[in-house]
């Protein structure tokens, strides 16, 4: 497989799907729920509609993971994981923190990743072993060394109310010990705002694959350290995520032990 193809693939689809979603900005007429509190647009829809017709045209035997239209059914060793619109309640209020999140996985490996926020358009990229960028400059995790002087952001999932104690005992600990914490509702620039420094750590409960999958290798490849609560490993598939940039990583796993 030629990386550089795929990358030029990847940058289309995702400006194809900014577009449409800079289309809707201010104008969504038509929200649903998924959930109490998960909402869906007809940007969603159609900026996924508009990725996939990008990318099945090129690659129409790839394997694709996306929000909306879930897991298709095509073997493959290559796969895309997609977020047509990570912040849709952010986005249906007319905030402009939300991203289009594109990652693309060679044999279980993610090689490629984009997050771009279609209204700041920060475009934010890593390829593995290359280290990451923003609007192509090098990006790298902060050098903070204790968590009194860092600033932290979380996100809450859609089924907080099943986890709302340990979800504010954690929320709670945090709050006491860091210099501030921020909620910014896009799991993926989250990622991506540590990978840049902005952020000294990041934890989250409940995310699906789409949500980690390209912010997780934009925040590698900048240096940041990402396990779960327990220090194991992460994986896209795990409930929960603690990204730091590493200096505080044993600091915020005390933290978020209860």
């Amino acid at each position: 497989m030629e990386l550089d193809h795929v990358k030029r693939v990847g940058m289309s689809a995702a400006l194809k799907g900014a577009a449409v979603l800079r289309s809707y900005f201010g104008k969504v007429k038509n929200i649903s729920k998924k959930g109490d509190i998960d909402l869906v647009t007809e940007a969603d829809m159609n900026s996924e509609n508009a990725i996939l017709e990008v990318i099945k045209g090129a690659f129409p035997d790839h394997s694709i993971h996306a929000e909306e239209t879930g897991l298709n059914d095509q073997p493959s060793k290559f796969q895309w994981i997609i977020d047509p619109l990570d912040g849709t309640t952010n986005y249906a209020h007319q905030l402009g923190l939300f991203s289009i999140s594109i990652a693309f996985e060679m044999d279980r490996d993610i090689v490629f990743a984009i997050v771009l926020n279609p209204i700041t358009e920060e475009l934010f990229t890593a390829t593995k072993g290359e280290g990451a960028y923003l609007n192509n400059r090098a990006i790298e995790v902060s050098k903070t060394q204790e968590v009194s002087e860092s600033l932290l952001v979380t996100g809450f999932p859609y089924n907080l109310k099943t986890i709302f104690e340990p979800l504010m005992k954690r929320f709670s600990n945090c709050l006491k010990q860091a210099q501030g914490v921020r909620r910014l509702g896009s799991a993926a620039l989250d990622l991506c705002y540590l990978a840049s420094g902005k952020f000294d750590g990041f934890w989250e409960q409940n995310l699906n694959p789409w949500d980690t999958a390209a912010g997780v290798l934009i925040a590698r490849e900048a240096g940041a350290e990402i396990t779960d609560f327990s220090n194991r490993p992460f994986t896209i598939d795990k409930k929960e995520i603690l990204a730091t940039n590493g200096n505080i990583h044993q600091e915020m796993l005390g933290i978020l032990k209860i």
